[in-house]
């Protein structure tokens, strides 16, 4: 299996920018992909966005395509959220996880990962 260990959530101004990192440890040698889900007390989790590792191509949700960049260093097994003009409704926990193989659920869908980080808070004031 593998570990993932997010870093980087704080708070923020409106309008500023944040990086959240995720160090993946274990079973990383067979990485399909990595992303980035949100989740808000009392609503469902969202897709952010995700990355395939071996090709680099990238996944957004449409919130945040245009402010967000998800990026990869496969040397380090770090996958990390650029997130830039972050609003108040970017507010949330955001949870990193790893997928070591490829699913039919595709890559917006949280039953396609096989490991979730334990979550770091974004705070973004208005």
């Amino acid at each position: 299996q593998v570990q993932l260990v997010e870093s980087g959530g704080g708070l923020v101004q409106a309008g500023g920018s944040l990086r959240l990192s995720c160090a993946a440890s274990g079973r990383t040698f067979s990485m399909y992909a990595m992303g980035w889900f949100r989740q808000v007390p009392g609503k469902e989790r969202e897709f952010v966005a995700a990355i395939n590792w071996s090709t680099g191509n990238t996944y957004y949700a449409d919130s945040v395509k245009g402010r967000f960049t998800c990026s990869r260093d496969s040397a380090l097994n770090t996958v990390y959220l650029q997130m830039n003009s972050l609003k108040p409704e970017d507010t949330a926990v955001y949870y990193c996880v790893s997928d070591l193989n490829f699913s039919f659920y595709g890559y917006y869908d949280g039953r396609s990962y096989d490991s979730w980080g334990q979550g770091t808070q974004v705070a973004v004031s208005s």
